[in-house]
């Protein structure tokens, strides 16, 4: 009885910086047909002796397969890498970092230019690629039929998550998971600057901190069906009013222990502007319609 092999999926990657040369490594453990490029031709190099095929232009990587995936410096890099390249009938899978303007004026340039486009957002760093349970993931968004056609070969080397069709999606998901992400660092930041003159081990405050940030989590899921329904005082535990008596507290601590509190402070602005237009009795929720132009 014959057995028979079937050939996995072949892949174009163009970019070899940290997370393009992640994704490369790990298609190419998978088994899956590679054709790389990079404009620093030793880090393509670098690939081939793993079984990647070296192409000498991005033209010529391009040409090699159906599915090209580019993941660059930044949407600029786009543009240049792809100048002058016959994209027609590929299917471009866009992971450089972009706003979602940029996402969705790529994707209208690609269409142009006889291509399918997906955009994607990751959120993973390299060391979290190809491993399995590492939590990481890409946010895709676009054509959903171009999506589930390559969902398989794209989640070999991290998870994936459709957003929706409209191409922005990805990059808007992807830049306000990481602007809540800096959030949570300020915040830690300060805490730490709070004790680095007093005799408290920062390793022992550090597990303290990361266990109360987790106890808040829920906040986050109080937010969001406040924010569908309407109500911002569902549920308060405690009120906007009874918050903002309490940042005096916060901010003469800081004073006294030598800290500046400019993290702090434009959060508190926001909480006393919300109070003085009659906010008192919400959740912190109605911060939000401020920040909102």
């Amino acid at each position: 009885m014959e057995s028979h092999t079937v050939e996995k999926p072949s892949v174009t990657m163009l970019g070899l910086g940290a997370m393009g040369t992640a994704l490369a490594r790990t298609w190419l453990a998978a088994g899956h047909p590679l054709t790389v490029w990079n404009r620093t031709p030793a880090r393509a190099a670098a690939l081939a002796p793993h079984g990647a095929r070296v192409a000498d232009s991005a033209a010529q990587a391009v040409a090699a397969n159906t599915l090209v995936v580019v993941c660059l410096l930044d949407d600029t890099s786009v543009g240049e890498v792809l100048a002058g390249v016959d994209l027609v009938g590929r299917d471009l899978v866009n992971l450089t970092t972009s706003t979602p303007a940029q996402a969705r004026a790529r994707a209208t340039w690609a269409h142009n230019h006889g291509a399918r486009y997906l955009d994607g957002g990751i959120m993973a760093v390299p060391p979290m690629i190809g491993v399995p349970g590492g939590g990481g993931y890409v946010f895709y968004s676009g054509s959903r039929e171009l999506f589930e056609r390559h969902q398989e070969t794209l989640g070999v080397p991290v998870g994936t998550t459709y957003v929706g069709e409209d191409a922005g999606f990805a990059a808007l998901h992807d830049v306000a998971l990481l602007s809540a992400m800096y959030g949570m660092f300020a915040g830690a930041a300060h805490a730490f600057a709070l004790i680095r003159r007093e005799d408290i081990d920062p390793v022992a405050l550090a597990p303290l901190l990361a266990d109360w940030l987790v106890a808040m989590i829920p906040a986050v899921h109080q937010t969001a069906d406040q924010l569908r329904g309407g109500d911002y005082t569902r549920g308060v535990v405690s009120t906007l009013a009874m918050q903002v008596a309490g940042t005096p507290t916060f901010l003469s601590t800081a004073e006294q222990q030598g800290v500046s509190s400019e993290l702090l402070s434009p959060y508190f602005d926001l909480m006393r502007r919300r109070l003085a237009e009659g906010g008192g009795e919400e959740d912190l929720t109605g911060l939000i319609d401020l920040l909102v132009r």
